[in-house]
C-alpha cells in the first residue's frame, strides 16, 4: 500500500515584499504538483507587480527588483484570483497541499484577495476542504527536542533534499516526504485529513511556548497560535 506521502501532493510558496502578513504583498507565487514520489514535477508560477515599493531587503532575499516587476509583473488582481482557483482545484482532486510556514503564505494569499477582489481564501475554496502539510509544523512536533534553526534551508539540509533555489516549493514537497519516511510509524496510519487536524493542535502549542519564552526573555512580541491560516483583523474603529 502506498502511504500518503509517497503519494500525491502539491505545494505552494510566495515570495513577498515583507513578512507582515496584514500589509505587505505577493511578488511572485508558485504551484508545483507531483503525483507520485520520484515523479515529474508540474510548476505553474505566477509573477506579480505589486504596486507598491519592492523594499531592498526584500529584493536581497528574492531577487525581484521594482523595475523587473514593473517590467514582467501582472497586476495582482488577476493573479490572486488565478492563484486562489488553482489551490482549490488541488483541494477538490483531495491532494494535500504542501506550504512550509503556511499560516504566513496561505494569510497574505487571503489578504490580497480580500484586498484586490473582496473575496477570501474561504471563498475561493468554497465547500472544498483545506488538507495542508506544514514541514516546519511536522518536524518541530516530531523531533521536538532537536535543537537548531527550522528554516528550509535548515531542514533540506537535515532531511538530505536538494534546495537549489529555483523552487523553494518543490523544496517544501520533497521535504514533507522525507519527514513521513523518517517518521512512518508515527504518521503511516494516519490521513492527510488527520495530519492536517494535528497540526492546528500542535502549531498552537508550539506557539504557547514560543510565546512563554518570549515573556521569559522580555520580549514584547505576540505568537499566533492560529494554523493554518490566521484570522482576519477586525476592522478599526
Amino acid at each position: 500500500m502506498m502511504h500518503w506521502f509517497e503519494g500525491p501532493l502539491a505545494a505552494f510558496d510566495t515570495e513577498t515584499t515583507g513578512v507582515d502578513v496584514e500589509e505587505d504583498r505577493i511578488v511572485s507565487a508558485a504551484l508545483v504538483v507531483q503525483d507520485t514520489a520520484g515523479g515529474r514535477f508540474r510548476v505553474t508560477r505566477w509573477l506579480v507587480n505589486p504596486g507598491i515599493p519592492v523594499p531592498p531587503g526584500a529584493t536581497e532575499i528574492h531577487g525581484l527588483t521594482d523595475d523587473h516587476l514593473q517590467r514582467n509583473g501582472r497586476w495582482p488582481s488577476p493573479v490572486v484570483e488565478e492563484i486562489g482557483r488553482a489551490l482549490a482545484e488541488q483541494c477538490a482532486t483531495g491532494r494535500p497541499l504542501v506550504v512550509m510556514n503556511a499560516p504566513f503564505d496561505l494569510t497574505l494569499l487571503d489578504r490580497e484577495l480580500r484586498r484586490h477582489r473582496a473575496s477570501s481564501l474561504a471563498g475561493c475554496l468554497g465547500n472544498r476542504p483545506l488538507c495542508v502539510l506544514d514541514p516546519r509544523v511536522l518536524d518541530k512536533h516530531l523531533d521536538r527536542y532537536r535543537k537548531g534553526r527550522r528554516t528550509l534551508t535548515d531542514l533540506c539540509g537535515l532531511y538530505g533534499v536538494t534546495l537549489d533555489g529555483a523552487h523553494d516549493a518543490a523544496a517544501a514537497l520533497e521535504l514533507v516526504r522525507a519527514v513521513g519516511r523518517r517518521f512512518s510509524a508515527r504518521l503511516e496510519r494516519l490521513s492527510p485529513a488527520e495530519v492536517h487536524s494535528l497540526q492546528a493542535v500542535w502549531h498552537a502549542a508550539q506557539a504557547r511556548g514560543l510565546q512563554a519564552w518570549f515573556e521569559k526573555n522580555g520580549t514584547a512580541e505576540a505568537v499566533d497560535p492560529a494554523w493554518p491560516l490566521r484570522p482576519e483583523l477586525p476592522a478599526a474603529a
